[in-house]
């Protein structure tokens, strides 16, 4: 026989399961299974890993407004799911965002009525997600050029036709309008836009050389990337010595597609992970007070969707990478 205080505790966790039913309503609900090698971890963190569209952040105030279940009971951001455990995840409805222009200051490369390209700085996030939609780049972009920016990705990326990450600096295209998104968007999807890029990885390379490989999301850890799982795309990097040091090198990387963390991926792959990167590098990074990758979008070269002559820019080295350069060089 349920004894008194199991019929409360047996009542409580219904009501609380309904509670939640009633909140997704016809909300998405995901369904994951814990993996042998995510056993032991704290669920927020799991998440993290699964749902890389989602900030921790939000995922944590979906675990605390009861939306996040494990074997079908209420689950706390500390919980430690074993392997096999059934995860639920209910996905409210989006709402739509209020996206409000910001005066972040912008550093322009190139302007013109269709386009322009910027210098998009370390830690700045390129456009809003949920739970983040301030002090990206999307904000700034609205303030500066007002309504003209193109709308074909939608009210979350007015302007946005390619993205860089967030610890990535560099040059970045911006559209003003629709037709010269289309056509930008084109030239990418063919490949023939210039795109390079420097980078300081671990270890020293000896040789130029290509990494081509298919890249595609990570069967387990859904906010990386990795090289040849089903269902990746192909995927081509070029990289050039710019100099060498005793455990670095410093690279020039042309991308001849454009995927997802793809120097990152592919520089992993060959077992030189770029320097202060914080999801593909080592755990601990050799130089203290470095946030995420050394990574710059140096060149951009295109065809203008309006005069039909080729346009390159070139982004110059923050300072933090001219400042890491001196240092290895002394060493």
């Amino acid at each position: 026989m349920i004894g008194k205080t199991e019929e409360i505790e047996e009542a409580e966790e219904i009501a609380e399961m309904e509670d939640i039913g009633g909140m997704c309503g016809q909300a998405d609900i995901q369904q994951i299974t814990i993996a042998e090698k995510e056993a032991g971890e704290r669920l927020d963190r799991i998440l993290d890993g699964r749902f890389s569209e989602f900030t921790r952040s939000y995922l944590q105030k979906l675990i605390r407004d009861g939306a996040v279940s494990v074997n079908e009971r209420p689950a706390k951001a500390s919980a430690r799911p074993a392997c096999g455990d059934a995860v639920a995840v209910c996905l409210p409805k989006p709402e739509e965002a209020e996206i409000l222009p910001e005066p972040i200051p912008l550093d322009i490369l190139y302007e013109d009525d269709d386009l322009l390209i910027v210098n998009k700085p370390k830690g700045m996030v390129v456009h809003p997600a949920p739970g983040h939609y301030n002090g990206t780049l999307v904000n700034a972009l609205m303030y500066h050029c007002r309504d003209s920016l193109s709308g074909i990705n939608g009210v979350l990326r007015p302007g946005i036709v390619h993205r860089i990450d967030r610890d990535t600096t560099g040059s970045l295209v911006v559209c003003k309008n629709d037709a010269a998104h289309r056509a930008i968007a084109a030239q990418l999807q063919e490949h023939s836009i210039t795109r390079t890029y420097r980078a300081i990885v671990h270890g020293r390379l000896t040789e130029d050389g290509t990494v081509h490989t298919t890249i595609g999301r990570h069967p387990l850890r859904r906010k990386e990337m990795a090289v040849n799982v089903p269902n990746g795309r192909d995927a081509v990097t070029h990289y050039h010595i710019l100099e060498q040091f005793d455990k670095f090198t410093y690279l020039e990387c042309q991308l001849e597609t454009g995927r997802t963390h793809q120097i990152r991926v592919h520089m992993k792959s060959i077992g030189h992970p770029v320097l202060g990167d914080d999801v593909y590098g080592p755990a601990k990074c050799p130089f203290p007070g470095l946030a995420g990758q050394t990574l710059h979008a140096m060149t951009i070269g295109f065809i203008h969707p309006s005069t039909g002559a080729y346009l390159e820019v070139s982004a110059p080295l923050p300072e933090y990478f001219e400042e890491l350069l001196k240092k290895l060089r002394r060493a």
